[in-house]
């Protein structure tokens, strides 16, 4: 059982405010941490390469594509009829509405070094209008590259993360219906040629180009290797020379990717979805003496229809007369001052108290790089 630091004596709890003390200050004098050079690079020519094929779901419970609004999923399964032997008498063919098929879109991503027989997910899209794909199951499809080959064959049970219920005129729906996934449900038929056994140097690119961490990445190497082994050719390419040997190549490169290299402090941004209201500060942002004021103005029209009735004895005609009120209110604007040097967390903790809303965030930090007090990067997506 633990006991609560409130019930603890007065010198106990002394020592544990001192050592957690001690703690944070060990924390802070910690220098910057290490990356190992797999997490900070990768070599030129091994990546991953991107699948898509065209397919059949079947098995759903009325909520596949409607034939009339979709015919290319209706021919499709006309021609897969006629390659398992089954020929359709033309009046069948053409009155043909299935309920229960639709069309999708099958995707993956091919990992390098892939070799036959191994497994990967896909990915299964509604590609008509089908409602839900729940319960489906995605008929052999053949997953094609870039360059028109097959690469692997996908078929099974789909998995959709959402689920939704109707009745009548009311329904209900949580996440996606008409997308799921396939775990390991696509198997590699072919290998994608490499040049990585074909000797000569290698190529690391840096995932964040930086003069500093490149030429770190070099000297890093020459240490363990030798002068020589490595050179930085510029801000995002370290060149590197490799046995030409594919064991000697593969136990070579496996150990320069183990070695680590403290990288550059990553550049001070801020990221800004206007979109979806979505600010990301990074934690390099600091801010310089500035003094902010913001408030809202909100304008609010309603209309109410009011009904006037004639006299009972006279000529007149019943109308509706509209009744329109405007009001507008301005909130107090906050102002906050903020010193030179303040942090990430100062500048959040401000906009947090003050109940700034994302488009409020949004337009106060647009405002301070304007006014040049943002010393951050802003990008806009």
């Amino acid at each position: 059982m633990i006991t609560p630091l409130r019930h603890l004596p007065r010198p106990a709890r002394l020592r544990y405010a001192a050592l957690a003390l001690l703690l944070a200050l060990c924390a802070l004098a910690l220098p910057a941490r290490a990356a190992a050079v797999r997490d900070l690079t990768t070599v030129q020519g091994v990546r991953s390469n991107q699948l898509v094929g065209y397919g059949l779901v079947v098995g759903l419970n009325g909520t596949g594509d409607q034939a009339t609004q979709v015919p290319f999923t209706t021919q499709s399964l006309i021609n897969m009829f006629q390659r398992l032997g089954i020929n359709l008498p033309p009046s069948v063919a053409t009155n043909l509405q299935p309920k229960d098929v639709a069309a999708v879109m099958v995707t993956a991503q091919l990992p390098a070094f892939a070799q036959p027989g191994q497994t990967i997910n896909v990915t299964v899209s509604a590609a008509g209008n089908a409602s839900s794909l729940a319960g489906g199951t995605l008929l052999m499809t053949p997953l094609k590259g870039a360059d028109g080959q097959t690469y692997a064959v996908a078929q099974g049970n789909i998995v959709v993360s959402g689920y939704g219920a109707s009745a009548g005129a009311s329904s209900t729906q949580t996440n996606f219906l008409t997308a799921g996934t396939i775990a390991n449900g696509a198997s590699v038929e072919r290998a994608v040629a490499s040049n990585f056994d074909n000797g000569g140097p290698l190529l690391l690119a840096l995932n964040t180009p930086s003069f500093s961490t490149a030429s770190r990445v070099a000297e890093q190497i020459n240490r363990h290797f030798g002068a020589g082994t490595a050179v930085a050719l510029n801000a995002g390419a370290v060149q590197v020379q490799a046995p030409a040997n594919p064991g000697a190549r593969t136990t070579f490169l496996g150990d320069v990717e183990s070695l680590e290299v403290t990288p550059q402090t990553p550049v001070a941004k801020v990221v800004i979805d206007a979109r979806s209201g979505t600010v990301v500060l990074g934690q390099n942002v600091t801010l310089g003496p500035c003094a902010v004021a913001h408030g809202n103005l909100s304008v609010t029209i309603s209309t109410q229809y009011l009904v006037s009735q004639p006299n009972p004895l006279g000529a007149g005609q019943t109308a509706v007369v509209p009744q329109t009120e405007v009001q507008a209110a301005q909130q107090k604007a906050n102002l906050l001052m903020f010193q030179p040097g303040v942090t990430l967390e100062a500048v959040v903790r401000a906009l947090n108290a003050v109940g700034a809303t994302p488009n409020d965030l949004i337009a106060i930090l647009q405002a301070m790089k304007a006014a040049g007090a943002l010393h951050a990067q802003m990008e806009v997506i």
